[in-house]
């Protein structure tokens, strides 16, 4: 695979694209946000802001610098087209996966996730998601989209099935939605309880996280186009982190919808880069 050397990485994720391991790219996707824009803008705030964060996790207590990881930038995505902006989002992630790397993806909106999830569900037919998120994301159809942030897991369903998609910390969306779920998907209102006991059930499976950080309370993560009151503590999430080690087989994760320009203080982006942080050694470092 090609790609520009990018100026601005994400903290120590300097690592020649052959040797990495994990390769880091934003998909600055912000063209079906239902209320406040500014999601595209996250990739590179967060590696900004990455500066003032240490390399060294005291939760897993494992270092960036000891393993290869490669930042590949912002994709080009075409602004206000949907479908060729997911096409590019879908063969970076394919070429990635045929070199035997892991995809972690930094949103834009939680759309991206959809491309990502499709290239991996062509390698493993038996993949598992865990969403962390403060919406549902099961409608079929949102604003007339069939593709939007709104409807990205009904649409991963789309191509999984039931009993492929555990969701955690929902606390909004459409009754519909709800009501779907029970028989469709396997959705924890309000908080991650549960989880440990789904990470046992699957751990052997390959699994795709996907966290919306929306998942978080707006006291905690305010910099979001749909905060929703109730949420959880970074400390609910980096518990969450810590139960993924139990997993043996993630092959890939993303974090989505940050809107950093919606936080003036940065504390927003600066979460999200300790998230990033977590989820880049997480999937280095997995039980084999």
């Amino acid at each position: 695979m090609s790609y520009k050397k990018v100026d601005l990485s994400f903290q120590s994720c300097k690592s020649e694209y052959p040797v990495s391991d994990v390769v880091l790219f934003s998909a600055p996707l912000d063209t079906t946000t239902s209320y406040r824009p500014g999601t595209r803008f996250a990739g590179n705030a967060i590696r900004v802001e990455s500066i003032g964060i240490e390399w060294y996790s005291p939760y897993q207590e494992k270092d960036l610098k000891d393993f290869d990881t490669v930042d590949i930038g912002d994709l080009e995505l075409p602004m206000g087209d949907v479908h060729k902006s997911l096409d590019i989002i879908y063969h970076t992630a394919k070429q990635i996966i045929q070199d035997d790397k892991k995809p972690m993806m930094v949103g834009g909106e939680h759309l991206v996730t959809l491309p990502v999830i499709k290239a991996l569900h062509e390698k493993y037919k038996d993949l598992r998601i865990i969403h962390l998120d403060a919406h549902t994301d099961l409608r079929d159809e949102f604003l007339g989209r069939e593709l939007s942030h709104a409807t990205v897991l009904r649409r991963c369903h789309d191509l999984l099935g039931d009993n492929r998609i555990f969701q955690f910390g929902i606390r909004s969306g459409d009754r519909h939605e709800f009501e779907w779920a029970k028989t469709h998907t396997h959705l924890q209102k309000f908080n991650f309880d549960g989880l440990e006991k789904i990470v046992e059930e699957i751990k052997k499976h390959p699994v795709y996280i996907t966290i919306d950080l929306d998942v978080l309370d707006p006291a905690v993560f305010p910099g979001t186009g749909t905060p929703e009151p109730g949420g959880m503590t970074y400390k609910d999430l980096l518990n969450a982190i810590q139960n993924f080690t139990k997993l043996t087989n993630v092959v890939g994760a993303d974090i989505v919808e940050l809107a950093p320009m919606l936080d003036s203080s940065n504390v927003s982006t600066i979460v999200a880069a300790k998230t990033l942080r977590e989820m880049i050694l997480l999937l280095h470092t997995q039980k084999k």
